[in-house]
């Protein structure tokens, strides 16, 4: 092995290549090396320099947009794409061969795809959003452009679920006040000092938790507060009839009949054009004096200068945010800063170690399923699907057409200073093929490089009837 490294290393000095590094220049994902900027490609052991003789087996670009860590992705996609990362904020940071040849990207939620971001991409297919929340890109608009936008719905859903409950016992129960009150030197031993620490801790048995929104996180929060003895009551216009006698709760007609009967409300619904600011002065206005409000759903969702206002006067009596409407989010800053009784996390309910790595794998495998299959047919969880059939150039693309960088069939290949890493490196008898993935097949695919005319401008969100209803606030 020893030998066959020296060797490979040999090789590699004679063909004029060092060792590339990965760093961020300039806001843009690139390599470095001896003698020109390279494109970033994910992988740890080493690089795939080009064929002497001929172009690169075709491999298309996927690249990870607002992310540097594809460790994860890399090896479920290492055979059939070659994988970049950008670490970028917006399309301005992303480097000029990722905008003009990805065809697939990934992304989390803290880039935003506007209609005039997705022109910037040449050659896109696909965006696979690693969580939940899609409100951050323009599907009607990738839709017209011929791109699928998908997430991954389901790998947070007990974390978020969890993170909530965790909130509502908290304002209940007021744990963190406690936690703070002893911070500050505060003693309670006598049945005085306690009464003073403890004030507003509150019974949980008998209450009345409101659920906006009985998506997958919304019907596990209330699995979960049944077992705490709330009553659980939820408005969600979109579900069927029967649900609720399925999963033994009282069904809402109306958000305001919601709001009146409940201690506690919990948000779990997306965020699009129509529920923009959900919670404002008016709706506080006829939730019952003194509820609790928790949010993991969405910050849009709620007018945090109303919430404000409501906590100061008491009309809420506490209410407990992981999401907000300016992300990142900061006590020193906006209209909640000097709000009382308020609990606060940065957008973390989604997350734990065993989510994270689930969200990461299904977006890589959704990406490779576009890559092998057919768009949007082979997708699992595309959210523009119905757009992509009404698009108007949808019905006008031939089937038959094979899309030169999905399929291999075409002459993509990259220039010469830029190169491809796999995981594989050049090991074993691999050194041999140097280029070109060993044992990789033919991938058909329906969908043709499609020419983008002008659009009117559309909605930046889904419409409302088209929207999922159980966002949590995931990554």
């Amino acid at each position: 092995m020893v030998i066959l490294q020296k060797q490979v290393c040999k090789r590699r000095r004679a063909l004029g290549w060092e060792e590339a590094k990965l760093e961020r220049f300039d806001g843009k994902c690139k390599w470095s090396g001896r003698k020109e900027d390279r494109l970033v490609g994910c992988s740890m052991q080493g690089i795939r320099p080009p064929i002497l003789n001929g172009p690169m087996h075709p491999r298309p670009l996927v690249a990870l947009l607002d992310g540097r860590d594809c460790t994860v992705e890399m090896p479920v996609l290492k055979d059939v794409a070659t994988v970049a990362f950008c670490d970028a904020q917006s399309t301005q940071e992303i480097h000029e061969k990722v905008l003009n040849e990805a065809v697939g990207a990934l992304m989390y939620h803290t880039i935003t795809l506007s209609r005039d971001d997705l022109d910037k991409f040449k050659s896109l297919r696909i965006i696979v959003r690693i969580g939940s929340g899609f409100d951050n890109v323009d599907i009607k608009a990738a839709a017209e452009l011929g791109i699928a936008v998908c997430n991954v719905p389901s790998s947070s859903v007990e974390e978020t679920a969890d993170t909530a409950l965790c909130l509502i016992l908290n304002l209940y129960r007021r744990v963190t006040w406690m936690h703070q009150a002893l911070r500050e030197g505060t003693r309670a031993s006598s049945v005085e000092q306690i009464r003073e620490v403890a004030g507003g801790a509150a019974r949980i048995r008998g209450e009345t938790l409101g659920i906006i929104g009985l998506g997958r996180v919304g019907q596990a929060v209330a699995l979960r507060a049944k077992a705490f003895g709330f009553n659980v009551i939820f408005y969600d216009p979109y579900l069927p009839d029967g649900v609720e006698r399925s999963l033994g709760l009282q069904r809402m007609t109306t958000l305001q009949d919601l709001l009146i009967h409940s201690d506690c409300v919990s948000l779990h619904c997306s965020l699009n054009e129509h529920n923009h600011h959900l919670i404002n002065d008016f709706t506080i206005k006829q939730m019952r004096q003194g509820a609790f409000l928790v949010n993991t759903a969405r910050g849009g969702l709620v007018d945090e200068k109303a919430l404000a206002q409501a906590l100061k006067e008491g009309r809420i009596r506490g209410a407990a945010l992981d999401v907000h409407e300016t992300e990142p989010f900061s006590f020193s800053q906006g209209p909640l800063k000097d709000a009382p009784n308020l609990i606060c996390t940065p957008h973390t309910s989604w997350y734990s170690e065993q989510a994270s790595v689930e969200a990461r794998e299904e977006a890589a495998k959704e990406v490779r399923r576009a890559i092998t299959g057919r768009i949007p047919d082979s997708l699992k969880n595309c959210v523009n699907k119905e757009y992509l059939k009404t698009a108007p150039q949808w019905p006008s693309m031939d089937p038959s057409t094979v899309h030169p960088e999905l399929n291999g069939a075409g002459a993509y290949r990259f220039s010469s200073n830029l190169v491809g890493v796999t995981a594989g490196g050049l090991m074993g008898t691999g050194a041999a093929m140097e280029g070109i993935v060993a044992g990789t097949l033919p991938m058909a695919h329906g969908v043709a490089p499609v020419s983008r005319p002008p659009h009117t401008p559309s909605p930046s969100q889904p419409s409302k009837a088209e929207t999922d209803r159980d966002i949590p606030a995931d990554q």
